[in-house]
C-alpha cells in the first residue's frame, strides 16, 4: 500500500516567489500606495467582481420579488416545494405556546432573546430554536472587530458616511442611520456583560482601521471578538433561563386566518419530530447563504448557514432586496487545503500586512472596500497572471504578514492575531516569518429580508435580525459592520418582539400559504424535485474537492 504524503510548511516552488517578496519588502515599508479613484474602483468592479457576471444569475419566477435577479443558488430555494404539507402537519394543538418565538441562536438571536427579556417578557414565555448548538453561527468565527464611533476625533455622521459609501449608496437611509446612532450603546453594553475588548494600560480603549473607513473605529478582542461576544451572550441567555431547542430547525412559518406570522413547524433533527410553536411575536434570526457556494467558491461561513431565514419569509410574502448582491471577502486562506476559504481576517491588512504579487509587487491598497479589494486580487490573479499557484491549481496572492511585527514591535501578531497564528501553525507556516496566502472566499450575504427601523418585516408578526436581513449595508459592507448589525437590530428586533406581544390575539393557525405558494410555482411553470429549506449542506462526491480552481 502506497503512503500519502503530508506536505507541511510550504513547498519548495514557493519559497522564490516568497524570496521576491522579502527582497521587495524595505522599498514597500517607505512607500505609500495610493488609493483607487472611483472611477477605478467602478472600473475593476465590473470588469472582475463575480457580482458582474450576467451568467451566474437570474429573475426569480414566483413570490413577492418576481423578476428580480438573484444567483442561481438562490433563485433555486426561492423556486423549490416546501418541505411539508399542510395535511401531514397537527395544527389544532400547539407544542409551544410563547410570545417571542426566536429562530436562531447566534448572535442576533441571543440579543433578541435577552432584550425580548430585559423589555418584560418573562425567559420562560420565550422560545430560541438553534439548527446547531447554541451560538454555532457565522458570529462565533467573526474575528476582526466591531465599529463604533466612540472617540472624540469621530462621530456617528462620519460613520454613516463610510456605511453609505461603502454599500455604494444603496443603503436604506434610516437602517443606517439607526446602525451607527446605535454603535455606542452596544460597546457600553457588551462591556456590563464583560466583553473584554482591547485596551492601553491606561484603560484607553484600542481601535484600528477597517477596509473603507475614514476613522480607527474598529472595538477588536484580539481576532477573537466574535467568539469573546458570543461567550458573553450565552453566559447570559443561559443564566436568564431562557429556553432553547438545539438542533432544531424550523421547516415553515405558520400563518393565522388575519394574515400574520403566529410561530413555526420546527424539525427536531435528532429525534425526527415535528413540534408546533405558536408565537405572538416571531424573529428570524438564521444568517445569511454562504454554505450555498455562489459560483462554486469556497466559504467562511459555519456549516448551516444555508438561507432558510430567507426561504420561510418569502414564502409567507415577505419582500427581499439586494439579494443580487455577494460579499466576497478579499482575503481567504488559500493554502494549504485543508483550511481553503477559511477568513483570514481583515485586521492583518488593518496592522499593515500588504497584498502582494508572486514578484513581490504590492498591486492594491491594502484597506480598499471588500468587493473592490476582492476585484483587485482576481485581476492580479487571472489577468495579469501574477497569482501564486497551489499544488492543488488554486491561485493567490501574498500577505505579506512579517511587515506587522516590522511595524508594531515584534510580537505584536503573537498579542493581536493569536487566532490566525495559530490557525497557520498548525501546518508548519509561521506567519511571523513568511506570508499567508490568500484568495476571495464566500462571506456574507449581502441582502435579504426588508425591515424597518423597529426591525418588523413587510409581513405582520414577523421580525429580523442580523445577516437574514437586506439594506442596512447596501450593495457591500464594511468590516466591523456585521457583528454592529445583529447587535443593533438583535436588541431592537428583542424590544419590538416584546411590545408586540403584549398586545398582540393569534387566530387559528394555518399553513395556507404554503398550499397558495405551491399553486404559484405550478402556474410559473416551475417544475423541479428540489425542496427547501435545505438544513444542511451536502458534502458527497465532487461537493468535497478543492472550490475556485475553474471560477473564471
Amino acid at each position: 500500500m502506497s503512503k500519502i504524503k503530508i506536505v507541511r510548511g510550504y513547498p519548495e516552488y514557493m519559497r522564490e516567489s516568497i524570496e521576491a517578496v522579502e527582497k521587495t519588502r524595505d522599498g514597500r515599508l517607505k512607500e505609500t500606495f495610493p488609493h483607487m479613484s472611483l472611477e477605478e474602483r467602478d472600473e475593476i468592479l465590473h470588469k472582475f467582481h463575480p457580482d458582474y457576471k450576467k451568467e451566474a444569475k437570474r429573475p426569480v419566477k414566483v413570490g413577492p420579488n418576481k423578476g428580480d435577479l438573484m444567483p442561481h443558488e438562490v433563485a433555486d430555494l426561492l423556486e423549490a416545494h416546501p418541505l411539508i404539507k399542510p395535511e401531514d402537519v397537527d395544527l389544532s394543538k400547539a407544542d409551544f405556546d410563547v410570545d417571542v418565538l426566536i429562530i436562531g441562536g447566534g448572535g442576533a438571536g441571543m440579543t433578541a432573546a435577552l432584550w425580548a427579556n430585559y423589555s418584560g417578557v418573562d425567559a420562560e414565555n420565550i422560545l430560541v430554536v438553534q439548527k446547531l448548538r447554541l451560538g454555532d453561527s457565522n458570529s462565533i468565527m467573526s474575528q476582526g472587530g466591531i465599529q463604533a464611533a466612540d472617540k472624540s476625533n469621530d462621530s456617528p455622521v462620519l460613520h454613516y458616511l463610510d456605511v453609505i459609501g461603502g454599500g455604494h449608496f444603496t443603503n436604506d437611509p434610516k437602517l443606517a442611520r439607526r446602525l451607527v446612532l446605535d454603535a455606542p450603546l452596544i460597546i457600553k453594553w457588551h462591556e456590563e456583560l464583560g466583553v473584554m475588548y482591547d485596551r492601553e494600560t491606561d484603560g484607553t480603549m484600542i481601535t484600528i482601521h477597517g477596509g473603507g473607513t475614514c476613522r480607527k473605529r474598529m472595538h477588536s478582542a484580539r481576532d477573537y471578538t466574535g467568539l469573546e461576544i458570543v461567550r458573553n451572550l450565552k453566559d447570559e441567555v443561559l443564566n436568564k433561563n431562557i429556553p432553547i431547542l438545539e438542533f432544531t430547525s424550523a421547516v415553515e412559518l405558520l400563518t393565522d386566518e388575519h394574515k400574520q406570522v403566529a410561530g413555526a413547524v420546527l424539525y427536531n433533527m435528532e429525534t425526527q419530530e415535528y413540534y408546533v410553536v405558536k408565537a405572538k411575536s416571531t424573529i428570524l434570526t438564521t444568517g445569511g447563504f454562504g454554505r450555498l457556494h455562489i459560483q462554486e467558491f469556497p466559504t467562511t461561513n459555519h456549516y448551516g448557514a444555508t438561507a432558510d431565514g430567507i426561504v420561510l419569509a418569502y414564502r409567507v410574502g415577505a419582500k427581499l432586496r439586494d439579494l443580487d448582491a455577494v460579499q466576497y471577502h478579499p482575503t481567504g486562506a488559500a493554502y494549504p487545503e485543508q483550511i481553503v476559504g477559511l477568513l483570514v481576517t481583515e485586521k492583518v491588512r488593518g496592522l499593515g500586512a500588504q497584498p502582494v504579487n508572486k514578484n513581490g509587487e504590492q498591486f492594491v491598497y491594502p484597506r480598499e472596500p471588500r468587493d473592490v479589494e476582492a476585484s483587485a486580487i482576481i485581476r492580479e490573479c487571472y489577468e495579469r497572471n501574477n497569482g501564486v499557484e497551489t499544488p492543488t491549481g488554486m491561485k493567490g496572492v501574498w500577505l505579506d504578514s512579517p511587515m506587522i511585527d516590522i511595524l508594531h514591535g515584534e510580537g505584536t501578531i503573537v498579542k493581536k492575531l493569536p487566532a490566525m497564528l495559530r490557525q497557520y501553525k498548525r501546518f508548519d507556516i509561521d506567519m511571523t516569518q513568511d506570508p499567508i496566502l490568500v484568495f476571495p472566499t464566500l462571506h456574507f450575504q449581502n441582502g435579504g429580508v426588508i425591515i424597518n427601523e423597529n426591525a418588523e418585516t413587510t409581513v405582520q408578526g414577523l421580525l429580523a435580525a442580523g445577516e437574514v436581513t437586506g439594506g442596512t449595508h447596501g450593495k457591500n459592507r464594511l468590516m466591523g459592520n456585521s457583528i454592529l448589525d445583529y447587535s443593533v437590530f438583535g436588541r431592537i428586533a428583542g424590544v419590538t418582539a416584546a411590545k408586540r406581544a403584549k398586545n398582540a390575539k393569534i387566530g387559528k393557525l394555518t399553513l395556507n400559504h404554503v398550499t397558495k405558494y405551491e399553486k404559484m410555482l405550478k402556474e410559473a411553470d416551475v417544475t423541479t424535485d428540489r425542496k427547501a429549506p435545505i438544513l444542511l449542506p451536502e458534502y458527497r462526491g465532487e461537493k468535497v474537492l478543492s472550490r475556485a480552481l475553474d471560477i473564471f
